[in-house]
This record gives structure tokens, C-alpha cells and sequence, in this order.
């Protein structure tokens, strides 16, 4: 095995198949990471979202998405130009992947790559004395999903975030207030269908739990670009709560557990989880 690779394995202490897969994940989004950073992505992008949290505020949940969005609207953006210098990155590491950009049905700002490898196959590279990876089926595959939003709402402020594994490298970064205020319209404008996705609401607890404050003019503008709000309506933090506690009248709080719970190791976290409950502690949202 890669000694870096080793190094990075030596953080975690996963048991479970299902925890070293989750494990063998994270390492390789960083690697991404790092490869992106080579490819002087972060001039002109900067990352956002769950996994962003996890990696650099300490997020106790594993995400598997990564999120990304430039820092000022470009529509002739091109992510594959960035795939060539990506795929030497982590092939770099002994890795055997595929990248792929997702074709779009509609127009939109969003661009979406794919990353896929075998799972079986990398599973032996990083635990080759685990016996429970024969159990692993042959066409499994490790997938990880990356996308640009290339048409990016007002007002984010970002900060600069610097890792030494794999390697060292520099990524621009929404700062915390800004993530939150993303967090707070996935909660308030995404629309769950018939699956609700608890993982909005364990990293809206999270950042309440750390005392984050709330970027308001980047929710605002965030909320303009869903046609949620009106672009000459004024928009406060007493706004905000309003329209975050209407939408925690209005949850499934047993699908919202059932999502998140593959994520976390804290399942007793779950038990408080209410309307009455995330409504109290959205009083503190500053």
C-alpha cells in the first residue's frame, strides 16, 4: 500500500465493513481534494456543503458528496478541463478510477462529474488482510459525486483552508457563516419528495451547536435565486426562523432519522428530534 494512503488509514480506527468502506471513501475524497487543488481549480471555485464541514470544521457525520461552487458566475466554466491533472493525481496513489462529467438533460448552472471504482479492488488495496472483503461483490463500485455551481448566489464570503495529506495543498472554502447560510435554504427550499434528508438537519444542529453565525445576505440571496423571497423585500435573522420553523412543523422526523442514521456513529443523538425541539433551539440562531 501507498505509505501515504497508510498514514491517512492510521486516523481512522473504523470496524465494519460498512465503516471501512465509509473510511476508504474519505480518503479518496481528499485525495480529490488535493488533485482539484493542483489543477488550480480553487482559483476560481471554492468548496461547500457537508463534506467541507467534515473535513475542515470537524463534522462527526461522513458525507459522500462534493460540493463546489465558483466564486463568481462563469458560464463558459468547463469542469473537465480540470480531469486531466485530477486523474494523474490519484492515479498517482495506485488508484484505478474513472471520471465522468453528467450529461444534462435540462440547462442548468450545475455541473456534475462522477468518480467510479471498484470497490472490491480498492478495499484490497487499503485492508488486503480483511477477510470480510470477499464478501464484497465483484461489480460493486465506489462512487463519488462531484458538482460546480457555476451561476453561484451573492454575497458567500470564503477563507482559505490548507491540508498536508495526501499532500500539502490549499483549498478556498465558504467560511463558516456563508456554509451555514446554505444549510439553512437546503432546510428551509429543498425539496424531499418522499425522502427526507436528515442529514440537513444533523448539520443544522451542528452548527448551532457550535455557535456559528448566519451569513443573512448570502440566505437571502439564496432564497431569491429559489424564488422563495422577493429580491426588494428586506430580510432579517427574525425572517429567517420564521421560515425555518414553519418548515419544522412540517417534517417526518422518523424518515429524517432513518436517513441519517448510515452516517453517524451517535444514533442516541437522534432521540430528542422534533418540531418543538429544533424550533427551541433555532431561538438561538444569530
Amino acid at each position: 500500500m501507498n505509505t501515504v494512503i497508510t498514514e491517512m488509514l492510521n486516523k481512522y480506527n473504523a470496524e465494519g465493513l460498512a465503516n471501512k468502506k465509509n473510511a476508504v471513501k474519505e480518503i479518496v475524497q481528499e485525495i480529490v481534494l488535493c488533485g482539484l487543488s493542483r489543477a488550480g481549480f480553487f482559483q476560481k471555485g471554492a468548496f461547500y456543503g457537508g463534506t467541507a464541514l467534515r473535513i475542515f470544521y470537524g463534522l462527526d457525520r461522513f458525507s459522500e458528496d462534493l460540493d463546489f461552487s465558483l466564486m463568481m458566475p462563469d458560464e463558459n466554466f468547463s469542469l473537465s478541463d480540470y480531469f486531466p491533472t485530477l486523474k494523474k493525481e490519484i492515479a498517482s496513489y495506485g488508484l484505478n478510477v474513472e471520471i465522468t462529467e453528467k450529461e444534462k438533460s435540462n440547462r442548468t448552472a450545475i455541473q456534475s462529474a462522477f468518480l467510479k471504482g471498484n470497490t472490491k479492488e480498492h478495499m484490497l488495496l487499503f485492508y488486503a488482510s480483511d477477510p470480510s472483503i470477499g464478501g464484497i461483490a465483484g461489480n460493486e463500485t465506489i462512487k463519488i459525486k462531484f458538482e460546480v455551481d457555476t451561476n453561484p448566489p451573492d454575497f458567500a464570503t470564503f477563507e482559505h483552508k490548507y491540508r498536508l495529506l495526501p499532500a500539502p495543498y490549499e483549498v478556498a472554502i465558504y467560511d463558516m457563516p456563508s456554509l451555514f447560510a446554505g444549510k439553512a435554504h437546503a432546510v428551509i427550499c429543498r425539496a424531499w419528495k418522499s425522502r427526507v434528508k436528515g442529514r440537513d438537519l444533523y448539520d443544522y444542529v451542528f452548527y448551532l451547536s457550535r455557535s456559528a453565525t448566519m451569513n443573512t445576505d448570502h440566505l437571502k440571496a439564496r432564497l431569491v435565486q429559489s424564488d422563495a423571497w422577493g429580491a426588494e423585500d428586506p430580510f432579517t435573522i427574525d425572517d429567517a426562523k420564521k421560515l425555518l420553523c414553519a418548515r419544522f412543523d412540517n417534517i417526518n422526523y422518523a424518515q429524517a432519522k432513518e436517513d441519517v442514521l448510515p452516517f453517524i456513529k451517535d444514533k442516541a443523538s437522534l432521540d430528542l428530534w422534533s418540531a418543538d425541539f429544533f424550533k427551541q433551539i433555532t431561538e438561538n440562531l444569530r
